[in-house]
């Protein structure tokens, strides 16, 4: 096992979650993703706290529930890791657990390069008043247009407030990704009309050869182009897995696009969009799926104001 991986672990764990001796740390992981998994469990034991670590079956896609006494185990933690290849993100499970006090941080499809380089590597101080000031605006608006390559889409954002990811979850209850850097809310739902160019990448497909354009009529995906469209709309489902969910703006400028959306979503000048469950940021959607598509340089508008033009902060 790497020492360089264990020290990287033992500072995030320390930075990123405020992990004290004696606290109750537990990692969740699947066959996927034991041996990363391994590293974090052992620099919870060199910060003293008392660590555990799970390794459950893989799931079948993001948004999918752990196995019961996973969920438990998540319960009476004081904090804990899911490092999977699936997302436990948006799942009840992970939900839960916040609303209990206990500090989430979930890296689903992390890879071994994205642990040493990259979006974890930068200073969260800035990315974490960046992201708060991007979800203030996501909160103040009512309406979003989203402008790529001449296609237009919009939707109400009404009565919902923002969401940070800030990748810092050093207080009771607080929860998100790492690495992490983006704001995201979920948007009024059956509301949206238009379509999208997805350019960037799609969780659980990866990095895109070619765009996927999206059309959308009363907040549901009706048609989906491009070589990626067909494996999209089977993972989505015929059911309200295709409905749009979040509206997301990354806010990492370390971050890159490397085909897992975990970090391509935090991307500095990226916004992505995602379709299925939001019940748990606000919205009403319970899905059992939750799939990011991630759009380089877009414009972006807020009641009809500006705040990014080809993918820069206005």
């Amino acid at each position: 096992m790497s020492h360089k991986r264990i020290e990287i672990s033992r500072n995030l764990l320390r930075d990123c979650l405020g992990l004290k001796k004696g606290e109750v740390f537990l990692v969740v992981a699947d066959d996927n993703k034991k041996e990363l998994a391994e590293s974090l469990y052992e620099a919870g034991k060199l910060l003293g706290a008392e660590s555990m670590l799970m390794v459950m079956q893989e799931r079948s896609r993001s948004g999918e529930e752990p196995p019961a006494a996973v969920a438990s185990a998540m319960l009476g933690a004081d904090a804990a890791v899911c490092i999977t290849k699936h997302s436990l993100t948006h799942t009840a499970a992970r939900k839960q657990a916040a609303a209990a006090g206990v500090r989430v941080a979930t890296m689903p499809s992390i890879t071994e390069d994205m642990f040493m380089e990259g979006a974890i590597t930068a200073d969260y101080s800035k990315v974490k008043e960046l992201t708060l000031q991007v979800t203030g605006l996501l909160t103040e608006a009512q309406n979003v247009r989203i402008e790529k390559d001449g296609y237009v889409l919009t939707f109400p954002i009404a009565g919902r407030s923002g969401v940070p990811s800030t990748g810092m979850y050093v207080n009771r209850g607080e929860s998100g990704n790492l690495p992490s850097g983006e704001a995201y809310i979920a948007p009024v739902e059956g509301k949206a009309e238009g379509q999208i160019l997805i350019d960037g990448s799609v969780a659980g497909i990866g990095k895109l050869n070619a765009p996927l354009l999206l059309t959308i009529q009363q907040g549901r995906i009706v048609s989906a182009e491009g070589e990626a469209a067909k494996q999209l709309l089977r993972t989505l489902g015929d059911g309200d897995g295709r409905l749009l969910g979040e509206f997301g703006i990354g806010t990492n400028d370390k971050a890159r696009i490397t085909g897992v959306v975990l970090e391509d979503e935090k991307v500095y000048g990226t916004i992505h969009v995602a379709f299925g469950s939001n019940n748990t940021f606000g919205g009403t959607i319970a899905a059992g799926v939750h799939i990011d598509c991630v759009v380089k340089q877009p414009n972006v508008e807020l009641d009809g104001r500006a705040v990014m033009k080809a993918g820069k902060f206005v």
